[in-house]
């Protein structure tokens, strides 16, 4: 039960942030790397790939495609880390401080755990596997 239910948290958080990149970029590219080309495209596909992934995690129908999204999401949340580091660099050198440390620190720390629930969330339980 606790699988499955970080799988539709993981999915609900991973959709909401799909329509946001697509509908609402702006706010994506001002934290983008500057080393990254093609931002509004990449941010497009960061969109795609969050809504691919959340649908993924919560098809009934195959257990190896929850699983491939669990690893594709978890391949994301990998790629996208830079940003975090990009966005709290922006932030912290505007003259107010910007969010703060409060803020910022808690995002990129939580990036690996993000990775982890999106592998372990999308696994079949071992009682399951063995029935």
């Amino acid at each position: 039960m606790t699988r499955r239910l970080i799988r539709w948290l993981l999915a609900l958080f991973y959709g909401i942030a799909g329509v946001l990149h697509l509908i609402k970029p702006a706010p994506f590219l001002t934290i983008m790397p500057p080393w990254v080309p093609q931002p509004e495209l990449v941010v497009a596909l960061t969109g795609v790939a969050e809504l691919a992934g959340a649908i993924g995690l919560i098809q009934p129908v195959s257990a190896a495609m929850r699983r491939a999204a669990g690893w594709g999401l978890a391949a994301y949340a990998l790629c996208v880390w830079p940003a975090n580091f990009q966005h709290m660099l922006i932030d912290l050198t505007k003259a107010d401080g910007g969010l703060g440390l409060g803020y910022h620190l808690p995002r990129p720390t939580a990036q690996p755990l993000l990775i982890w629930l999106a592998v372990w969330a999308s696994r079949t339980s071992a009682a399951k596997a063995r029935a």
